[in-house]
């Protein structure tokens, strides 16, 4: 009751006395001082508005002390005592059970077990925010708790903007994270505007209350990186001792590790940070870590002689890594990099040869030279990987902007043609063709009585429905289908559970629409005991809009449009998502993506599966259709098959144009 209570009340009655930030958890960076003495103002003047003037004086110095501190006004002296985590769906005080399924996923993407910097309410990436500042989440877990569903809460960037009249039909709750006027949404427009406490970087599934942990992330590496190996070993080789290197242990890339595993190769994943380290190790997502470069070339030799499966974390810079590999003459089968390069100025990416201590003073003491620093890192990153690929190395983008922000660096990382990068996005070369084309990404759900026994059923179902489509699923799909298949009854036994009892699975609109009806009658008959949340990483089929990622194998030119990722959003919203969300920014920057996520609750009912069967169908097909109308072959194929089955749906279908034609009046 006092923790019902205490959300509840949303801004209390009463002044909390103010808090120091914990020592035993993960902070965000000091960001740098971008804002003149008249905005400082204008910022504090934004963040009192919460509260009563009689609080003022007294949170105007608290506040201005973070500013200064920090760079950002996070409220620290407002976070709840209550432990931050993924409670059963019915400990939530709730007149809506929508509403209920939305706070806890939103204490999930909270909690720090979950969380990159939790204090800071920054669930990955550096500065993917779940909310601006500790009001915020007081004011919306309030407003949750009181909503019908003749109501849906709208958020502008974190902020509760209220609750309006709706209906049962209409989402819960509307997100917008960073919706910028285009000509103000370059990375200080970024570092400007979130200072003044008005708009935020969502990320993906941060700012939409659906990450799940490293798990939402292993799932994607794991096929990436088990498709690269396939492409590139020889017919029967396995990936057993072949070396996959790679960065970032934070918080998705903390998956790489774990990913590595599960494809059976040796994975080395440097990372700067030793708690971010430590902690992956901790929870088991990586085998060992080594924080001496001669140790690791030994352990490397070593374990490329006995054809070991196994993941090593090495605390350190991974340039070192691969400049020291090349001077070993140890082989990389595959190298790639999942830094947050989106966010390269501040605690995304760190300069070789300055301490993780002495790279965050000048972030925020010295940005110029830090950005020197790293864009210098960078150039060296590249000609490293460079020399690797010489000797036969498969390197790849991992759309976290590595090779963008190698080539503003000046870089060797452009194409013959000083049009394209020499080094193809994973999607281009894996995920594009493989999967997104045909409508397989990453579809996820959590169980809210938090019972792994819940999970355990879920996945079950799960298996079966797969077993059942692959009968009669075309052969260009066959090896998708059993790869899912594999993972899905591999799952338990991979332990990739991190807060919520939750669950990825790569599934097209088929196979979602399936398994979620499934679901339901699992929920209606009481084989599942509590409700089921159905989302998706927006890292899919149709919710993003990233020329340099998920739509980077579109080639008609369209690559830099976004209207796939708003007409998504808008669909979702009216064929049954419980909430929906749009963001910009994601995994490769701050105004070079647009991308957007919903949120569905499953109750048993009738009504949930007439709403589930309508909004799986178009939030997948919309991606299908566009793809199609770029030519993509995968999804001219799998739009067809579509058409075929579901009499209602009519999508325009491209003329193929010979190239002969073109070739002779050229």
């Amino acid at each position: 009751m006092v923790f019902q209570d205490q959300i509840s009340q949303g801004i209390p009655s009463q002044l909390p006395p103010k808090k120091h930030r914990s020592t035993t958890v993960s902070h965000a960076p000091k960001r740098k001082d971008i804002l003149i003495t008249e905005e400082k103002k204008l910022a504090l003047r934004n963040a009192l508005r919460y509260f009563p003037k009689e609080w003022h004086v007294e949170l105007a110095e608290d506040f201005l002390a973070e500013l200064k501190e920090f760079g950002r006004i996070y409220m620290y002296r407002f976070q709840p005592e209550y432990a931050m985590y993924a409670r059963p769906i019915q400990n939530y005080p709730a007149k809506s059970q929508q509403a209920a399924a939305i706070m806890l996923m939103i204490q999930n993407n909270l909690d720090p077990e979950v969380a990159q910097h939790p204090e800071e309410l920054i669930t990955y990436g550096g500065n993917g925010a779940v909310f601006q500042n500790w009001a915020q989440y007081l004011l919306v877990m309030k407003y949750l708790s009181e909503m019908t569903e003749n109501q849906t809460l709208h958020i502008y960037s974190g902020h509760p903007m209220g609750l309006f009249p709706s209906s049962p039909e209409a989402p819960r709750v509307v997100v917008t994270n960073g919706m910028m006027i285009p000509n103000y949404s370059k990375p200080d427009d970024w570092e400007k505007f979130n200072a003044l406490g008005v708009t935020q970087y969502g990320q993906m599934t941060a700012g939409s209350f659906m990450y799940i942990g490293p798990q939402g992330i292993v799932h994607g590496t794991t096929i990436t990186v088990m498709n690269a190996f396939r492409m590139k070993l020889k017919a029967g080789e396995k990936p057993a001792g072949k070396i996959f290197l790679t960065a970032g242990l934070g918080g998705m890339s903390g998956a790489q590790p774990k990913a590595g595993n599960i494809a059976g190769c040796i994975t080395i994943c440097a990372e700067v940070n030793p708690a971010a380290a430590r902690k992956r190790h901790e929870q088991g997502w990586v085998d060992e870590l080594i924080e001496n470069l001669d140790e690791l070339v030994l352990r490397t030799q070593l374990a490329k002689r006995n054809e070991e499966i196994v993941s090593i974390a090495y605390i350190g810079n991974i340039v070192d890594v691969w400049e020291r590999f090349d001077a070993e003459n140890i082989f990389i089968e595959l190298g790639s990099d999942q830094t947050s390069l989106h966010n390269p100025w501040a605690g995304g990416y760190y300069p070789v040869g300055l301490t993780f201590e002495e790279s965050n003073e000048l972030i925020a003491g010295n940005p110029e030279k830090f950005k020197s620093k790293v864009q210098e890192t960078l150039r060296r990153h590249a000609a490293s990987i460079n020399k690797h690929v010489a000797k036969g190395t498969y390197f790849f983008d991992y759309g976290n902007a590595f090779l963008l922000e190698a080539s503003r660096a000046g870089a060797d990382v452009m194409a013959e043609n000083g049009i394209d990068f020499r080094y193809p996005s994973y999607v281009q070369d894996i995920l594009g063709p493989m999967c997104f084309d045909y409508g397989f990404g990453p579809f996820r759900w959590v169980c809210t009585s938090g019972k792994a026994e819940d999970l355990r059923k879920s996945d079950q179902i799960a298996a079966q429905v797969l077993k059942e489509i692959m009968q009669n699923s075309p052969a260009s799909i066959q090896q998708q289908m059993q790869d899912n298949i594999t993972w899905i009854e591999e799952a338990e036994k991979n332990k990739l559970v991190v807060g919520s009892q939750a669950r990825i699975l790569y599934a097209d609109a088929e196979g979602r629409a399936k398994i979620a009806q499934a679901f339901n009658n699992a929920i209606s008959a009481g084989e599942i005991t509590a409700p089921i949340v159905l989302g998706r990483d927006h890292h899919d089929v149709s919710g993003t809009d990233s020329p340099f990622r998920e739509t980077s194998n579109i080639y008609d030119g369209s690559k830099f449009t976004a209207d796939m990722a708003i007409h998504n959003v808008i669909g979702d919203s009216f064929r049954g998502a419980t909430w929906v969300s749009i963001h910009n920014g994601g995994g490769v920057g701050w105004g070079e993506v647009m991308n957007g996520g919903f949120g569905m609750l499953l109750d048993g009912s009738k009504e949930a599966e007439r709403k589930l069967k309508s909004m799986l169908f178009y939030d997948v097909n919309n991606g299908i259709a566009r793809r199609a109308w770029a030519r993509n072959s995968g999804s001219l194929e799998a739009i067809q098959r579509e058409m075929d089955r579901s009499p209602g749906l009519k999508v325009t279908i491209p003329n193929l144009v010979d190239k002969v034609i073109l070739n002779e009046i050229f």
